[in-house]
């Protein structure tokens, strides 16, 4: 895994292939790994957060399912399926009193840039949306795929032998997930 140093602060609208295509000299196979925030902020996906109620609000109105309340914290599952703390919503590196939203699509964002990159820059890429997850009962988040275009995410393994030729029931394996640069996400603007 290879960051993309000195990237500028992203904006509302920013041209986020552009962006990638002049940090970084892309060869057809790369893997192009842009964190939720980036494409949150270029795709508008920021909000304004009323002082008097704080965030809990919207995270309520982002979850279709609440699943568990403490203190601050909510867990609860988003219209794009993910299980995660206060819907996805990000309150850091963004302004004061504002809020990321995820994507509302982070395949398609991925799609765009993906297409992006091709057409203006004949470069053929994968391009992967990560987030910070949380990992019940365990200390710390990791980075996890929300969002990709150009490869496979999953690689089904199932009817396949294990090492002792017993046939694998249920093995899938989510290998999208294993390209996140998780040093790099917390420097990423």
């Amino acid at each position: 895994v290879i960051p993309v140093e000195g990237l500028p602060e992203v904006r509302v609208g920013d041209d986020l292939a552009g962006l990638i295509a002049e940090a970084a000299d892309l060869v057809d196979g790369d893997v192009v790994v842009v964190t939720q925030k980036v494409v949150s902020k270029a795709e508008d996906r920021l909000v304004d957060i009323d002082p008097e109620v704080g965030h809990k609000p919207l995270v309520e109105r982002e979850s279709v399912r609440i699943l568990r309340r403490r203190g601050d914290l909510i867990i609860s599952e988003t219209e794009h399926g993910f299980v995660c703390a206060n819907a996805g919503i990000d309150l850091s590196n963004v302004e004061a009193g504002r809020a990321a939203l995820l994507p509302v699509d982070s395949d398609r964002s991925a799609r765009r840039i993906r297409d992006a990159l091709h057409h203006r820059f004949e470069v053929d890429v994968a391009v992967v949306v990560s987030d910070t997850f949380g990992r019940p009962w365990r200390r710390g988040v990791t980075d996890v795929a929300i969002g990709c275009a150009g490869l496979r995410p999953v690689v089904d393994l199932r009817g396949t032998t294990d090492a002792l030729g017993r046939e694998l029931q249920g093995t899938e394996v989510a290998i999208v997930d294993g390209a996140q640069p998780t040093p790099w996400a917390a420097s990423c603007r």
